[in-house]
């Protein structure tokens, strides 16, 4: 099966009717991955179009307001929309893979955690790519989800 990436065209801002007709079932299990993000107080910032890839993307943020005030924003995952499937994607620093490896996730994720490469010259990261199509792989996109919110700086 070929992967097709959507949501492409700059003047078309996605709506929730787009998106549902190109991810088909897979759309049930991205609203509910989208709600259960809200439980780590992470949110889905609006759809934004990146000349860089082509296409539109949004990403889970926390946001915080520290002891004196300031507002803080953290990326957390982005979020693009294929054909039947919707992918989530984490950037980790390398160094972070063995902490990764220790999280209560499954064979699966430690698989892709263990054979992705780095990416990066002078700053080493590990990119995690996640295409999901069925409910069983959300239980690993909130652990790791939590793990940055909390771990990554």
């Amino acid at each position: 099966m070929d992967k097709e990436q959507l949501l492409r065209n700059p003047e078309i801002q996605p709506t929730n009717e787009i998106i549902a007709g190109g991810l088909g079932a897979a759309y049930k299990i991205y609203t509910k991955f989208v709600k259960e993000l809200e439980h780590y107080d992470i949110t889905l910032m609006d759809w934004r179009f990146y000349n860089d890839g082509k296409a539109w993307l949004s990403k889970g943020e926390y946001i915080w307001t520290t002891p004196s005030g300031t507002n803080k924003v953290k990326p957390i995952c982005w979020i693009s929309v294929w054909r039947g499937f919707f992918r989530v994607s984490f950037f980790f620093g390398f160094d972070m893979k063995k902490d990764l490896l220790e999280l209560s996730i499954s064979q699966n994720t430690k698989e892709l955690i263990r054979n992705t490469e780095p990416m990066g010259k002078s700053m080493m990261f590990l990119p995690l790519v996640f295409d999901v199509s069925n409910e069983e792989q959300l239980g690993d996109l909130y652990i790791l989800s939590e793990f940055r919110k909390t771990r990554v700086k």
